[in-house]
């Protein structure tokens, strides 16, 4: 405790000495500088300012549980009696959200926060409780949109997250352990980080500003008190901050939220290729003198990519006149485009450089309305699995791709964004093998096994 103590004294005194140098950047509030009889240097000025536009959130939810052994006809022989039924199990949860458009009541959180809530409350800096309701909510970027109608809200103003720098300082306020708004500082450690497996759209903001359990969906802001990211994830052993954490950069964020007010989901498109890291094997086999860019490994007969004129061993540069640094990198930058967007690819083959245009196109999905195959089902969107689903290749089953309010579906505990994996025990990747499946179920219930994140479960719809 006395080295951690001496430590903290050292940081502070290195962040008081670096202080006078913020003062000097043309910041909107200067820092003061720490003189005589004159105001200690502080960040209170800017987040006097920003504290406001961070909200608290709770919520509520029901799941569903069933013991699947109850719907084993020899368990039921074997230990006589009635058994119990279906259980409802009330879930609770609390996380921040950051105020994006005050006059629209806009509030922009993580999925992971508010995803599968029946009830959401959020709590404003001044005290004021307010009900909010789902906008919508992107799983492949964790993030949604939730809206409150009040008066007099804060907004925070957006950044520009390309512009950030390594060693560029940062706050971090959120709900940590539901202690109420709370303000942490640090630096931007890292830029870009990708491949975690925390999302399916990877471009975090890495920073040793402490981000606690309860700080998700909570703002990552610059020294203007400008939104440059949303607290999203920590990588821990034990669950609290131990210096690294991370956010959604704003213009990610940025593009998903448009969508989401818009459409109530992020349509994405495809080109329909396959892709991969260019290495310096490739490089060199290749013949190009490049350490950064994608590979193109397949292109899908009839697709964008194909119209376009792209070929297997392209290597691809740039898109949209941004350096395309790695798969991940063009994944996310395709990803967040919307259906019909123009795609400027700079591309070289046989070691000249090219210039292709693609339009992406959505993938129309098959699906079917629930009741179709079981009343049980009733009120829920069943769908196939799409090559732009972030969940292709990581999962097989059908995907719940909606579920209306108050129906048949919901009330048997079914949520968007769940995975169908099996129906009575038998195993189902396809619309058309689940309608096989409850085809020959006749007036039974079904039991589910279901895929929920990163959690399975069954479900039992009686």
């Amino acid at each position: 405790m006395r080295r951690n103590t001496v430590l903290n004294a050292l940081v502070a005194l290195s962040i008081l000495l670096l202080l006078p140098t913020f003062a000097s950047a043309r910041l909107p509030t200067a820092v003061p500088t720490a003189t005589g009889s004159q105001e200690l240097p502080s960040l209170a000025p800017v987040l006097e300012r920003t504290i406001p536009a961070v909200v608290n959130i709770a919520t509520r939810g029901r799941v569903v549980e069933q013991n699947p052994l109850l719907d084993d006809p020899f368990f039921r022989r074997f230990f006589g009696g009635p058994q119990q039924g279906p259980r409802e199990r009330q879930t609770q949860g609390a996380g921040s959200g950051v105020i994006i458009d005050a006059a629209k009541g806009y509030v922009l959180t993580n999925q992971h926060v508010v995803g599968g809530a029946d009830e959401i409350v959020v709590t404003l800096h001044d005290g004021r409780r307010l009900d909010a309701k789902m906008i919508g909510a992107d799983p492949a970027t964790d993030l949604a949109v939730i809206q409150v109608e009040a008066k007099d809200l804060t907004a925070l103003p957006l950044a520009d997250s390309d512009a950030l720098r390594v060693g560029d300082f940062v706050v971090a306020i959120g709900n940590p352990f539901g202690l109420g708004q709370t303000v942490t500082s640090g630096i931007v450690s890292a830029l870009g980080r990708s491949g975690l497996g925390i999302e399916s759209y990877e471009d975090f903001i890495q920073t040793d500003a402490s981000i606690n359990p309860g700080n998700s969906g909570g703002a990552l802001v610059n020294l203007r008190g400008e939104l440059i990211g949303v607290n999203t994830a920590i990588l821990s052993r034990g669950g609290g901050n131990i210096g690294i954490g991370f956010a959604i950069p704003v213009n990610m964020a940025r593009e998903v939220m448009s969508q989401l007010v818009e459409h109530g989901e992020v349509r994405r498109g495809r080109l329909g290729v396959g892709v991969q890291d260019l290495t310096p094997e490739l490089a060199q086999a290749f013949g190009i003198e490049r350490s950064q860019g994608v590979v193109i490994t397949q292109v899908e007969p009839g697709t964008p990519a194909d119209r376009a004129g792209l070929k297997a061993g392209d290597v691809v540069v740039s898109v949209n006149d941004r350096a395309v640094r790695n798969a991940a990198d063009m994944r996310n930058i395709i990803g967040l485009l919307r259906t019909g967007s123009k795609v400027q690819m700079e591309v070289l083959r046989d070691k000249t450089a090219r210039q292709i245009t693609a339009v992406v196109e959505e993938v129309p999905a098959a699906s079917i309305e629930g009741s179709k195959l079981n009343p049980r089902l009733g009120g829920a969107e069943l769908a196939d699995i799409v090559e732009s689903s972030p969940l292709y290749g990581k999962v097989s089953g059908v995907l719940v791709a909606a579920v209306a309010a108050d129906s048949a579906a919901a009330r048997a505990g079914l949520r968007p964004g769940d995975v169908i994996v099996s129906a009575n025990r038998v195993e189902v990747k396809t619309l058309a093998q689940l309608r096989e499946v409850l085809g020959k179920n006749g007036g039974n219930g079904v039991l589910l096994n279901l895929r929920r994140g990163e959690a399975a479960m069954f479900l039992l719809l009686q």
